[in-house]
């Protein structure tokens, strides 16, 4: 742990979150309808209009006696003038209610504005190949038809909901939710608020390495967790990553291992077994429990191996193949069992079933700082029990996404590996001429690929490979992200989980785990890195992605944490956790 940061006061948070982007507000990317000091001004507004319509509303009983008596009056109550009690009064409560939410609108409007800096490729190639481009029109090449790129981004700076009508799409498939982009929220950051730092550009070493740890990560999806340390395909990923001079995954000793390989160097992510405890254990539902056995699909049949399939993928084409999916339901056990739980999971299905397995191991889970631990009188419930913690962990979910999606729309519009792996394509094959750096073009990983499937494309997971947004950040990390954050804020991070497991191989049965203690802050961070980097294994991002998009969710879920915080009446001394980075942080 490299230090904590006691956050007293709202203000100095975010300065010390802002300084850590080192963004440069003289030169942003994002394509907006309004400036960010204009577009913070408006969020702000929202907050006002909102709490000046609930401070104005009338009161509910403009005679309250008349009102209570007539609602109780079978039970024989002698009523004053008024029926409620506590140390405010209507008229004195609403002007609290809005002096709360004044404050976190004043809060939000008063942090300093990040900048939006992107990679540079979309002004360096005139051909746009460093950018998303899928279900727009493409020739063969893949390169997308400049009119219809040029349309979807004027599209995107006037924000005008009827201009998304007239953007040309390449075939039947439609572009996901751009306009979530522009929505604002109620509560946390406004997501034009938020900074993230600039994915890698097209043709640097940094993204040649990000491209074969994404072959590797296809090449070996097979390959149960457990055979890492001696199966020769992960072997082999270690040794070609390890050659790579930007590489910027875990190392040991300077290489990277088959103990590092696919992980995040994060407080626990290098700890026991790969997957997360959270992904294996039983989860309480009410009154039964899940097992968590999924349905996965049949080794060996990866999707878009052939240039004309890949090229209709690219112009919004169905896919014309479906999954095919084994007979007997299994632990998830290797990146293919992963990245098929990944594609058909719902947003807050992976938090909300860590927070019900936590919840199930009672009082001596929760974090210290909960109020109710040592309370004589009282048990938390709809602030600091169950309820406060579910909500929380399933809320922060939305306002993650729509995070992500004004950095992936409006600021970054990264390409998928899907095709960057098209451009790898034509350029080993002589079709084109692009500058993608040699390390990749002369990697074990590409030559791999090719001696596997007589083609140079990225094998995929789904046979309709991405989807239809930009790559960067991961939707999925961003909510996985702030789930996270949030379940760290309200449980012990140090509690040891009890009776560890792991999968066997063939995924069938769960084994007694042996090793170092798995705590819950641990296996935590580990989900998060499960499902960031659960998407690489299925073809469809990046390792930047994933790790960015952890840090943005994050920011998101702290950002909630410090506008409730004042919205207590318990005497709390606030939340306190780990962040990915290591340090503390006291809210």
């Amino acid at each position: 742990m490299s230090g904590d940061i006691l956050l007293p006061e709202k203000k100095e948070v975010n300065q010390g979150a802002a300084a850590d982007l080192q963004l440069n507000m003289e030169e942003p990317c994002e394509l907006e309808p309004v400036s960010v000091r204009k577009r913070c001004q408006k969020e702000c507004q929202v907050h006002l209009n909102a709490a000046e319509f609930e401070k104005n509303l009338p009161h509910v009983f403009s005679n309250k006696k008349k009102a209570c008596q007539g609602d109780t009056a079978d039970l024989n109550l002698n009523l004053g003038d008024s029926c409620d009690i506590g140390p405010e009064n209507t008229r004195q409560r609403r002007q609290s209610a809005y002096q709360v939410r004044l404050n976190a609108a004043g809060f939000e409007r008063d942090l300093p504005l990040p900048g939006h800096p992107c990679n540079g490729d979309e002004l360096l190639y005139v051909n746009k190949i460093g950018n998303y481009s899928k279900a727009l029109p493409h020739n063969h090449l893949g390169e997308v038809n400049l009119n219809a790129y040029q349309a979807y981004i004027e599209t995107l700076t006037t924000g005008d909901p009827a201009d998304f009508a007239t953007i040309p799409l390449g075939g039947v498939v439609k572009l996901t939710n751009p306009q979530a982009a522009y929505a604002y929220e109620m509560a946390g950051p406004d997501s034009h608020h938020l900074g993230t730092v600039p994915p890698p550009a097209f043709s640097s070493a940094w993204e040649a390495g990000e491209m074969a740890e994404v072959y590797w990560q296809a090449l070996t999806r097979d390959v149960p967790f457990t055979d890492y340390d001696t199966n020769p395909l992960t072997l082999a990923a270690a040794s070609d990553l390890s050659g790579f001079s930007d590489f910027r995954g875990p190392k040991a000793g300077g290489l990277v291992t088959p103990g590092t390989l696919f992980r995040m160097d994060i407080p626990g992510d290098l700890v026991g077994p790969y997957v997360s405890q959270f992904l294996w254990k039983n989860i309480p539902y009410g009154a039964t429990s899940i097992t968590q056995r999924y349905q996965v699909p049949v080794a060996g049949v990866d999707y878009m191996t052939t240039y004309a399939e890949w090229l209709n993928i690219q112009n919004g084409l169905p896919p014309a193949a479906a999954i095919q999916y084994e007979g007997t339901p299994r632990y998830i056990r290797n990146g293919r069992d992963m990245g098929e739980y990944l594609h058909k999971d719902f947003s807050c299905e992976a938090t909300l079933s860590a927070c019900l397995i936590l919840l199930g191991l009672g009082v001596n889970a929760l974090a210290p700082t909960n109020p109710y631990l040592h309370s004589d009188t009282q048990v938390g419930f709809s602030t600091f029990g169950a309820p406060h913690i579910l909500d929380f962990v399933i809320r922060v979910s939305r306002v993650a996404l729509e995070a992500a999606w004004f950095q992936k729309f409006l600021v970054h519009r990264r390409l998928r590996p899907e095709e960057f792996g098209g451009s790898v394509q034509n350029r080993l094959t002589g079709a084109a001429c692009y500058p993608i750096n040699p390390e990749l073009l002369n990697s074990q990983a590409v030559s791999e690929v090719f001696n596997k499937y007589g083609v140079y494309l990225l094998p995929q997971a789904y046979p309709e490979g991405c989807p239809t947004h930009p790559a960067y950040p991961s939707g999925h990390a961003t909510y996985i992200g702030a789930g996270v954050t949030m379940l760290k804020a309200f449980f012990k991070e140090s509690f040891v989980l009890p009776n560890p497991v792991v999968a066997g191989p063939d995924g069938l049965s769960l084994l007694p785990y042996e090793g170092p203690p798995l705590t819950v802050g641990g296996e935590l961070n580990k989900l998060a890195v499960n499902i960031a980097m659960g998407r690489d294994f299925a073809g469809i991002h990046w390792r930047t992605d994933g790790s960015e998009g952890l840090k943005l969710g994050e920011t998101v879920a702290i950002r909630i944490l410090q506008d409730y915080r004042d919205t207590y009446n318990e005497d709390f001394i606030g939340f306190s956790f780990t962040k990915f980075d290591g340090t503390t942080i006291i809210i």
